[in-house]
């Protein structure tokens, strides 16, 4: 059996908390893409058994949207340790996660870094590298528990900006 991992940056966040980047909401752009995303991971039938976002309100928005858009009961659990996580950070989140399609939500530059390290072949997409917000990779690890998935083992899947949607 495989597991399937979906990657999502947070979508397009407001500048309207300056002093306080872990209240940062979404903006109209930002909602609409997650909506976006949201129907399109419906469309493809990619929709998870559990998400693991960070607690950032940037974050917990986009997965809300995503969320609504599919139409499903997700678990989800927000984790403090994900704001600003590095790769490592996700890593130890992603290895002790429980589902056969789980979904990470968090932020650049550790996701970006985390999904350079989780594929065997990057994805021929020009915005891969620096995973723009709600950019969104989806692959497959030959794994049936994902405390034995390793770097480098993921086979892409998809790879999608909101742009492309």
């Amino acid at each position: 059996m495989t597991k399937r991992l979906i990657l999502i940056r947070h979508a397009k966040s407001s500048w309207d908390a300056l002093f306080d980047d872990h209240s940062r909401t979404l903006s109209y752009r930002g909602r609409t893409s997650a909506t976006a995303l949201g129907n399109y991971l419906k469309k493809r039938g990619d929709c998870p058994d559990a998400i693991y976002c960070s607690d950032a309100a940037r974050t917990i928005e986009t997965t809300e949207c995503i969320v609504a858009a599919m139409g499903t009961a997700p678990e989800i659990h927000l984790l403090g340790k994900m704001y600003n996580g590095s790769h490592a950070a996700l890593w130890n989140v992603l290895r002790k996660a429980e589902g056969d399609v789980v979904a990470l939500v968090a932020h650049n530059p550790g996701i970006a870094f985390f999904a350079e390290d989780v594929v065997e072949k990057a994805p021929d997409h020009p915005r891969f590298m620096d995973y723009p917000t709600c950019a969104t990779l989806v692959c497959d690890f030959p794994t049936n528990d994902w405390a034995e998935a390793v770097s480098r083992s993921g086979q892409v899947v998809d790879f999608v900006v909101p742009k492309d949607l």
